[in-house]
Formats: structure tokens, sequence, C-alpha cells
């Protein structure tokens, strides 16, 4: 409690007028974290990067972009402390503008390393949220579905959170999946198979490696919402009363590594390429994200095809006809022909969040919800 009240202190978000400084300092704030963050992972790559992911990207780019973000929140950070009475966020942008370029900032050289068995996925954190800020914070102000939520909405603190550690510990989750799916699968593997696979038409290797991941996920979701013990997890998932692209993030760390081993199980089983792969990787990135953000798309007779914001926002419904609905995560058609999806509806929900609100605040109590006594209904 009472770290919730210093961070509300620190960052007073109840609204925003423009020209007040509050939206820069933010801003500010969040660029000179990031770069904060960037310069550890310089310091030490084997232990704070993903190898999958660091081979993507291109480290002389990372260095410009911290640069620029530096300059950014420097500029925005000293002008919210010169003009503004509250002076918290400039402050703050510059304690940590001053930590990285203590640090040596954009300038670290990395040597050579070895990568190491354990790791945090830092790396994926700082690149997943800038990203996703700067796309989804923009198409939900330019397409709202509710314009009139904030973007600072109520509990968002305790979805960051949820954010954060979800993307730090990529390297344990990744590293546990690859031993069930590697090691306790292998029995499934046929060579036969995984040749036609790999025959297939590259568009047509890409539907199937979607659809077959989503089969799994569909039926993992179901079991989830069926089955009380295994509900309990995923109510964590549910709780969000506000639906944003930050949302989505709400998820039970042990529901995030049961899941992901069973949808990667088709995935292992089949054999698909590491192209088709990563092809899926992206669409799931993008689509979980996109599919909770506050956006109003009229995607036609799409959305019987494709899981849309709209189909799945009724999935988080707490409207009753909704309840153990729409399960689909990418092929909005799987619920229709197997009689899950939300018929007769309105175009949007009014109301999300699980029946009875039972769900305690902060990510921490949620991570701990499953295994204690609730009221739940």
């Amino acid at each position: 409690m009472r770290e919730h009240q210093l961070l509300n202190k620190l960052f007073r978000v109840e609204s925003f007028k423009i020209g007040e400084g509050t939206i820069s300092g933010y801003i500010a704030c969040f660029l000179a974290f990031l770069s904060f963050l960037g310069v550890l992972v310089f310091h030490f790559p084997q232990y704070l990067t993903t190898p999958e992911l660091r081979q993507s990207y291109d480290a002389d780019v990372i260095r410009q972009i911290m640069f620029v973000a530096l300059v950014i929140s420097g500029s925005l950070g000293l002008l919210n402390f010169v003009r503004n009475k509250n002076k918290r966020l400039g402050a703050f942008a510059w304690f940590f503008i001053l930590m990285t370029i203590s640090l040596g900032a954009h300038q670290v050289e990395v040597k050579n390393f070895e990568s190491a068995k354990y790791y945090l996925g830092l790396d994926w954190f700082i690149l997943d949220l800038l990203g996703s800020t700067l796309i989804f914070i923009f198409i939900e102000k330019i397409i709202p579905h509710k314009k009139e939520q904030a973007i600072f909405r109520n509990e968002w603190k305790g979805d960051l959170n949820h954010f954060f550690v979800n993307h730090l510990i990529i390297g344990f989750v990744l590293l546990l999946t690859n031993q069930f799916v590697h090691k306790g699968l292998a029995w499934m593997v046929f060579d036969d198979v995984q040749l036609y696979v790999n025959f297939m038409p590259f568009a047509l290797q890409v539907f199937a490696v979607i659809l077959s991941a989503d089969l799994f996920q569909y039926f993992a979701h179901r079991g989830y919402h069926e089955i009380p013990f295994l509900w309990r997890f995923h109510a964590v998932h549910h709780s969000a009363k506000k639906m944003d692209w930050l949302a989505g993030s709400r998820q039970h760390i042990l529901e995030l590594i049961v899941t992901r081993c069973l949808v990667l199980t088709p995935i292992f089983v089949l054999g698909f390429s590491k192209t088709v792969i990563d092809i899926y990787v992206i669409t799931v990135g993008l689509q979980a994200v996109f599919n909770h953000a506050n956006v109003r798309i009229n995607f036609g007779w799409l959305q019987y095809i494709f899981v849309t914001p709209q189909f799945h926002h009724w999935h988080h419904s707490s409207d009753k006809a909704a309840i153990d609905r729409n399960y689909a995560a990418h092929f909005s058609f799987i619920d229709y022909l197997l009689d899950t999806a939300v018929k007769g509806q309105k175009e949007w929900p009014d109301e999300y969040g699980v029946v009875g609100d039972y769900m305690p605040v902060g990510m921490w109590c949620q991570q701990l919800f499953p295994f204690t006594k609730s009221k739940q209904n």
C-alpha cells in the first residue's frame, strides 16, 4: 500500500492537459529508464540478452536509438524541471540519464562473450515495450473504442509489472519449454511427416503453423475456463476491467509456461522451418497486443475468419452471454465451427473483468491468488 501511494505521489496521472508538462515528463522518464536498462544490457549481454533475439537486431542501430532517446528525455526532463512546479518527473528522468551516462551510455563496447545458460530477457523487454508503446498508444489515440479512457488508466502500474516480469524471465520460460518439447515429446516426431510439411508451399506452411498452434491453444484455453482449479490461474488474465494494449500482459506466470509448452508442441512435432516459426512468433506478438487494445476498427466479414479486437473484447466481457466464449487466439472460425462464439450480441461489450470482481489489485497479489482462499463466485 505504501509503495502504491508513493508511486501515485510521484506519478500523478488522474488527468492530463496539454501544456502542463505531465505528458512530456512521462515521456522523459520512460525514455531515460529504458536507456538505463539498455546500458546495463551493453555491459552484461551474456546475462541480460535473449540469444535468439540478439541475432535479429543491429547493436549500432540500438546505440543510435539510445542516443536519440537520451537527447529527447534530457531535453523534456530539463523543460519539465524548469517550467513546472511539480519537478518530480524531470528529476526522476535526469537521475536515470546521469546513471546511464556514468555507465558509458551508447558508447559502451561489447566484447566477444559466451552465452550463459540462464539469462534474463531484458533486451526483449526494452524493444517490445518501446515498440508497443510507439505503435499501440498511437493507434489507441487515433481510433479509440472508448475515447474517454486514459492512457494511464487504473491498475496500469500492476499490468506494467506483469509485462516486465513476463518478458524478463523469458529465458527461464524458453528453457523449460525446450526441455518439455524436445525431451518429453521426441517420441512423437516422424521424419516423413516433417519432410512432407517442409515440402508444402510457404504460404500453406504459415497457415498450418498458426492453425495448429491455435487449435492447441483453443483447447488449453477452454480447459482454463471450464476446470475450476485452472480457472483460478486464468482469472488473473480476465480480471482487467479496462482493455488496452497493456491489459493482455496481465497473466499468471504458471499459465504462461504451461500454455507456451502446449502451443509449441505441434510446431516442434511437425518440424516447421525457422522462417515459418519466426513469422508465427511475430504474428502472435502483434495479434495478442492488438486484440486487447482499446481500438475500434470495422473488419466486416473478416471477423468471422480472424480474431479481431471486437471478437476478443467479448471474451473478456463480464456479460452473462459472453462467459466461456470466443476462445481462439488467431482464427475466429474455430469458435464458430465448435459453437463457442458469442452470437446475437451488440457490437461491443460494456463491462469487463471477472464476475464478482474478486481479484486483488497488484501483480504480486495476483500471482499469489490461485494459492489463496477467495470469495470467488
